[in-house]
């Protein structure tokens, strides 16, 4: 029992496998959110006048969103952990890989708050703002963290579905902080936007998260137990599944969950 117990705890405690490829697949996102944008400008555009107008108007934003490319190409470059002293340079005369994970987000931290300075006020700078935000984090920068998120936040149309990543980040960065009230608020505004299909139900699993850090586990639990119903077939919903069952293995006394709406009949009332 003592064993169980004490896996049950490293597991709530532990950041969950989900967690690791969502951040995978935001970055992929991020990093090509503005050559897709261009491309879908590219293709609306029809007609030489309006194209030239289009030109004309969008010169910073097409500029931003080259340079911000260029700054993510860090992304790309290697993390090679060699002997101290040992030479990295490539023959070929290419960018060196990164000693650590660490010496690379510094890296990108800095190409980004460059950038960031240099394009006040175009789209990429907002889009740089959503990356520099999980750099921060990565590196334990919780107060940078929050920042650059919250700058997104302002400046990023309301149906971004980037939203919603942003809001987890910051979440995540508060939680760091144990400002676990700032971080339940922050999920649940991550419940209320369009999570772009890979983020639906994670505001209300965090949430759930934060009441176990914070000792609440049968608030936690009532919340765990919606979320299969209400967002069936989610990664949210797998999570929320297994960590139900951590919970009742710590002696937690699951409620039982709410039944699917009924469909409405045919025909109306």
């Amino acid at each position: 029992m003592a064993n169980s117990e004490k896996i049950t705890q490293r597991e709530l405690k532990q950041p969950d496998a989900f967690q690791r490829v969502g951040a995978e697949a935001r970055d992929w996102l991020i990093e090509r959110q503005t050559l897709v944008v261009l491309a879908v400008a590219v293709v609306l555009v029809g007609g030489l006048a309006v194209a030239l107008i289009s030109y004309f108007s969008h010169r910073g934003e097409s500029s931003a969103a080259k340079e911000l490319g260029q700054a993510l190409e860090i992304l790309d470059r290697p993390v090679v952990a060699m002997p101290e002293g040992a030479n990295l340079t490539p023959q070929d005369g290419s960018e060196p890989p990164f000693k650590s994970a660490q010496e690379q987000d510094q890296a990108l931290v800095k190409a980004l708050t460059d950038f960031r300075a240099a394009h006040k006020g175009t789209r990429s700078a907002t889009t740089a703002a959503l990356a520099l935000g999980k750099a921060e984090y990565r590196l334990g920068n919780n107060d940078g963290a929050v920042a650059a998120f919250s700058e997104f936040l302002k400046d990023a149309a309301q149906n971004d579905p980037m939203r919603a990543a942003a809001l987890e980040g910051q979440g995540y960065a508060y939680e760091a902080q144990q400002k676990y009230d700032q971080a339940v608020a922050t999920f649940d505004e991550m419940s209320k936007v369009d999570a772009a299909g890979y983020l639906e139900g994670m505001g209300q699993y965090h949430h759930a998260r934060i009441l176990v850090l914070q000792g609440k586990k049968d608030d936690a639990a009532a919340i765990l137990v919606k979320i299969p119903v209400e967002h069936s077939g989610s990664a949210a919903a797998r999570l929320a599944t297994e960590r139900t069952a951590l919970l009742a293995a710590d002696g937690v006394k699951i409620p039982e969950a709410p039944q699917p709406a009924a469909a409405p009949k045919d025909g109306g009332a």
